[in-house]
This record gives C-alpha cells, structure tokens and sequence, in this order.
C-alpha cells in the first residue's frame, strides 16, 4: 500500500523544503499543487517531485483540495501543509502502521 502526500502552496519557499524533506521516504509520491506562487516555491518542489501542478486561485480551499488529491494515485493520502514537519518518530512509524493494516478497511 503507497502513500500519496498532497500539499497545496504559494510563496511558501522559506519553509516547503523542509516539509518534504521531512516526508520523501515516506511517501510512494509527493503530489504539489502551486496556486500561485511568485517565489522559488516550484523550484524548491521540482527537487523533490514532477508531480507539480497549477491551479488558479478560485477563493475555495476545497476545491484546490480537490484538485491535488485527483492527482494522487495510491491507496493512502497524507495531506499536509507546506508549514508542518512529519516528525521522525510518525515517519517511522507510518509504515508500519500501513503495512498492519487491513486494505479491506481503509479507516484508521
């Protein structure tokens, strides 16, 4: 079972490479979707993924949701903020629970 990380971004290139640095070995793919940025945002992101993505700012966090979880394509999603780090111990931990889970019964 892989793991898809959404984040949804702009100018948020002080803090972007330390959220996926905090994630990449825990996720199958790293999904951003860039609403705008006029920093190195997407820069910083194509160093960790190709799986970046456009969309123009509509006022509707949702539907900019929306729109990075139609890119992800494995069983689980991690949605998380350009703000937030995976501490290491839930980076260990993450797997582990994935992998004792049963597929069966998607809910934690």
């Amino acid at each position: 079972m892989g793991i898809s990380a959404c984040l949804i971004v702009k100018n948020e290139a002080h803090r972007l490479q330390l959220c996926l640095e905090s994630i990449r070995t825990v996720v199958d793919e790293i999904i951003i979707v860039d609403t705008g940025s006029e920093d190195q945002t997407v820069a910083i992101a194509q160093n960790y993924t190709d799986k970046i993505y456009t969309f123009e700012w509509c006022d509707d966090f949702s539907a900019a949701r929306n729109e990075s979880l139609k890119h992800a394509s494995q069983d689980w999603i991690l949605v998380i903020d350009a703000d937030e780090v995976l501490e290491a111990r839930s980076a260990q931990l993450l797997p582990q629970i994935l992998e004792s889970h049963d597929k069966k019964c998607p809910l934690l």
